[in-house]
């Protein structure tokens, strides 16, 4: 045994590799999904500062796109606009502080050809008042045209009058811009830096609305034509646009790139090849504007949308991974690694000793099993042996019975008998001679009967003669004797009549009622007895029924009650079968049944053999 649990629960070098190689892979795999699931993480915080800084951007242009609709109301709503009304306007707006990033308001007004001389005379009494200086100033680019677009008032001022006068629909450039945001009533974007105020990675962007006379139509392309008045327009700096929103992300190393993707004009009005232009680079210098973009798998990187009045922009946020981990984060990964290693260490340790436990039962029982069987096999044949040396003490003893009642009655039935005789005569002898002496005679025969009965009675209880009549003679006569000493009333069935039984199977069965019937007068406390005799199928049984109290429980192994045990015994010698239970209504069932050996057409199955046992219900 000890040598079976050894080998059961032995460690192999294949079952070490195995799980250490398991081990090993959990572990990795514990690694990549907590890396990745670590890098899911600061990926999706990224996007999400990215999303909030695009939103910004999106509420500040939207901001500007307002102070230009404000400040076209404004001159809509003044029938005659002046210097002094734009300038008092513009400075109530406060731009350094509400619009850090817009450095100049224009108003360029329509002027019809016919009315260009008294316009420019007006524009030059209003730059001369603003400069302190005469100033002599015309329409630039010079030369006669149907109209001009003119710009009259700038704010704030200038640093020269050269900014002033410059018809803007004289440009091959812009004027197909303006002409499309005059028909169309929409504010216009400019495509492409100013060229006057950009420098490197400081990029200026115009933005402009047409201005229609108030009260007039303005549903169709020639009523907007008709109520035309002018151009709204500011200049504003990205870089400045875009401050702070950097700030707003807390993420060190964040780079941010704005992009123009629109279509654009060429210097002459003509459409020029799309390609992207870079208006801001938060990375970039005045001698390097536009440093190639940061790529990798160590780098995040979102391009998100962005609607600058109908020019689509777009706008590239990437930094580096290592910005968004926590130091935390770099040391998780290793340590679900280890968790898993040793998890998986651990649980492959416990299922190997499981698995071990399992096989060292299993060879464990069946080696038990084995000896089981072997001790089981010798119990049957000390059972045969001790149940064949019961059977021949059963013989022996009723043997001896007999024997020891023909000796009683041989020997001291006959000294018996001559003595009774002897007393008799004596008695007859003294009758009427000798008073005292035949009273004495009398009383001798009399002690002699009694002697004689007890003799006989023990030659009964030894060996009753009645069964050399037969079983059937033999249960009728102990029924009755028991009906007359005990006063029970007592009910026989016997439909077969005499059987012809081997001398030890008649001599059982008269012993398994005797038993019976003792135990009914000891514990049953029963009124009526019946006892069935039956011969079917070549078995013979014998049925001993009361209407006492019944079986107690655990009464079939009250210590010191051997009754229904010899009953069993008996009957198990004999290849038979005993049933003791209780009936519903009270009352004890004594039942056994065997093969009996010497009746008509009688033979023993396999199975009826082998089949013998007891049973108590």
């Amino acid at each position: 045994m000890a040598t079976t649990l050894r080998d059961a629960f032995s460690v192999t070098r294949f079952s070490f590799w195995a799980g250490a190689l398991l081990s090993s892979l959990v572990g990795s795999v514990l690694y990549i999904v907590t890396a990745r699931s670590i890098e899911s993480d600061a990926e999706a915080r990224f996007v999400s500062h990215a999303k909030h800084a695009q939103s910004v951007i999106n509420v500040r242009v939207k901001s500007y796109t307002n102070l230009l609709r404000s400040t076209g109301s404004m001159i809509q709503s003044t029938d005659v606009l002046t210097e002094q009304n734009f300038h008092e306007y513009v400075r109530g707006l406060d731009l350094a502080r509400n619009f850090p990033a817009v450095d100049f308001i224009n108003y360029a007004v329509n002027v019809p050809r016919d009315q260009r001389d008294l316009f420019v005379d007006g524009l030059r009494k209003d730059v001369s008042e603003i400069f302190g200086k005469p100033v002599e100033l015309d329409v630039t680019p010079p030369g006669i045209r149907l109209s001009y677009l003119v710009v009259a008032y700038i704010e704030p001022h200038p640093p020269a009058a050269r900014y002033y006068g410059v018809d803007l629909m004289a440009n091959p450039y812009f004027g197909t811009q303006l002409i499309e945001e005059r028909d169309r009533g929409v504010i216009f974007s400019a495509g492409s830096p100013i060229q006057v105020l950009s420098r490197p990675n400081n990029i200026y962007l115009g933005m402009r609305m047409p201005v229609y006379r108030n009260g007039m139509p303005i549903a169709t392309v020639e009523q907007r034509r008709a109520a035309y008045a002018g151009s709204l327009g500011i200049a504003f700096s990205v870089p400045k646009l875009l401050h702070g929103v950097m700030d707003e992300i807390p993420i060190s190393g964040l780079r941010m790139t704005l992009y123009d993707a629109g279509t654009r004009l060429d210097t002459r009005g003509r459409s020029a090849p799309k390609k992207l232009v870079t208006l801001f680079d938060s990375r970039g210098t005045p001698s390097d504007p536009t440093p190639p973009l940061d790529t990798g798998d160590d780098v995040f990187s979102v391009t998100l949308p962005l609607d600058f009045n109908g020019r689509p922009w777009k706008t590239v946020y990437n930094v580096r991974k290592a910005a968004l981990y926590t130091e935390f984060d770099g040391y998780y990964p290793k340590l679900m690694m280890a968790f898993g290693f040793l998890g998986s260490i651990l649980l492959y340790a416990l299922l190997h000793t499981l698995t071990s436990s399992r096989r060292a039962a299993l060879a464990l029982a069946q080696e038990m099993t084995s000896e089981l069987r072997e001790s089981q096999t010798k119990l049957q044949l000390s059972h045969q042996k001790l149940r064949r040396l019961a059977d021949h003490a059963y013989q022996i003893k009723e043997m001896e019975r007999k024997r020891i009642a023909r000796e009683i009655h041989d020997d001291l039935g006959q000294s018996l008998l001559a003595l009774r005789i002897e007393a008799e005569l004596l008695a007859g002898r003294t009758k009427g001679t000798h008073s005292h002496l035949h009273k004495r005679a009398r009383a001798t025969l009399l002690q002699i009967d009694t002697t004689i009965k007890s003799v006989r009675q023990i030659i009964n209880d030894l060996r009753p003669t009645v069964l050399d009549l037969g079983l059937s003679a033999a249960v009728e006569w102990q029924v009755n004797q028991f009906q007359r000493r005990t006063g029970i009333q007592c009910e026989i069935q016997d439909d077969h009549g005499e059987i012809a039984l081997p001398d030890h199977c008649a001599t059982a069965f008269f012993r398994i009622l005797q038993e019976s019937l003792t135990n009914i007068v000891r514990h049953a406390n029963a009124t009526r007895v019946k006892v069935e005799l039956r011969l079917n199928g070549g078995w013979l049984s014998l049925t001993v029924r009361d209407n006492g109290c019944g079986l107690p429980p655990g009464g079939r192994n009250k210590y010191g009650s051997f009754g229904l045990v010899g009953i069993e015994e008996r009957i198990v010698i004999l290849g038979g079968t005993c049933a003791v239970f209780s009936e519903p209504d009270g009352g004890t069932t004594v039942m056994v049944s065997a093969p009996v050996v010497g009746g008509p057409g009688i033979s023993l199955s396999e199975e009826q053999v082998q089949g013998s046992g007891s049973a108590v219900i």
